[in-house]
């Protein structure tokens, strides 16, 4: 008797494409200014930040809001990732221990990201940074112990994205880029997420 696919698999996915629906819904609502050009009427995917849209207040000095649609998005993705880092490490073959080391900081990397928004944003980067690298960690090491070397190199692909956004970063000297590339590389790692995703679901049967 054949058995079916497990649907809950398929949560960070529907959480992800909810995310980027609910994102160019606020850029919509988003009044105006950049850190490019503080007088910039509404959203620009070139020069605006994502966290701009979170901001009680617009760079153009008028209320934002963008900033409730911005809030519920996050708190979508924030959950639809937490809930990949719970799935993905129950596949692989590891021991106890690594698979607990995985899921929490993958879920504690999202706890803390969820403050975002708050006076805290800097220690709240590092924080959620900090514990997403040992979650990523552990997921490629479960990408080729299950011998998914595919989305192991896409996976090695978006790092390189994530160390050209550094780069930019810490240079500063064509920071006017940096807005565009973190959304290529977010959008990147999302659809990676997916992927991983889909190919547990279609792994999976339900019990």
């Amino acid at each position: 008797m054949k058995q079916e696919k497990n649907p809950f698999l398929l949560i960070p996915l529907w959480g992800a494409i909810l995310y980027a629906a609910l994102y160019v819904v606020a850029a919509n609502y988003y009044p105006g200014g950049s850190p490019m050009d503080k007088n910039a009427v509404g959203f620009s995917w070139m020069d605006n930040y994502w966290c701009n849209l979170l901001n009680e207040i617009a760079i153009n000095g008028q209320p934002n809001p963008a900033r409730p649609i911005a809030l519920a998005a996050m708190a979508v993705i924030c959950l639809s990732l937490a809930f990949f880092w719970y799935l993905f490490p129950r596949d692989i073959p590891f021991g106890k221990a690594p698979k607990l080391i995985i899921q929490g900081s993958g879920i504690m990397a999202m706890v803390v990201a969820a403050f975002i928004a708050t006076s805290f944003h800097n220690i709240v980067i590092y924080l959620a940074s900090l514990f997403g690298v040992i979650a990523l960690i552990g997921t490629f090491i479960g990408l080729v112990k299950m011998k998914w070397h595919r989305l192991f190199r896409i996976g090695l692909a978006n790092l390189v994205l994530v160390a050209l956004n550094n780069y930019l970063y810490y240079t500063k000297g064509l920071l006017l880029y940096l807005p565009l590339i973190q959304k290529i590389t977010f959008a990147f790692f999302l659809i990676w997420m997916c992927c991983i995703v889909v190919k547990l679901y279609k792994n999976s049967a339900a019990s």
